[in-house]
C-alpha cells in the first residue's frame, strides 16, 4: 500500500505527495526485486546502502511533496503544454 496524494487544478497536476517507506527490510526487498526485474547483476551501491543504513538506524517517519514550479507557471499563463515554460524543450526546434 502506498500513502500518497496528488494536487490538481483544472486537470493540471501541480504536486505529487507521498509518505516515505521507512522499513529497511521491506525497502531492501523492493530494491532487490527491482534489480532482478531489470535483469542486471547486483552491484555495490545499487541498493542505496546509505538509505538502508539510515532506515535501520531509525530514520523517523517522513513525507515529501514535489511541487512543480513549471506547472505553476503553466497555470499562471494558461498553458496546457510544458514546452511553453521550460528553457529547452527537446521536441521543438
Amino acid at each position: 500500500m502506498a500513502e500518497r496524494f496528488e494536487v490538481f487544478c483544472d486537470g493540471l497536476e501541480l504536486a505529487n505527495g507521498f509518505h516515505e517507506l521507512a522499513d529497511p527490510v521491506e525497502q531492501r526487498g523492493r530494491f532487490e526485486a527491482d534489480l532482478a526485474e531489470r535483469r542486471r547483476p547486483a552491484c555495490p551501491g545499487c541498493g542505496d546502502e546509505r538509505l538502508l543504513a539510515a532506515l535501520a538506524a531509525g530514520l523517523p517517519d517522513c513525507a515529501g511533496v514535489a511541487l512543480g514550479v513549471d506547472r505553476l507557471v503553466m497555470l499562471a499563463i494558461g498553458s496546457r503544454d510544458i514546452a511553453d515554460v521550460i528553457a529547452f524543450p527537446i521536441d521543438r526546434a
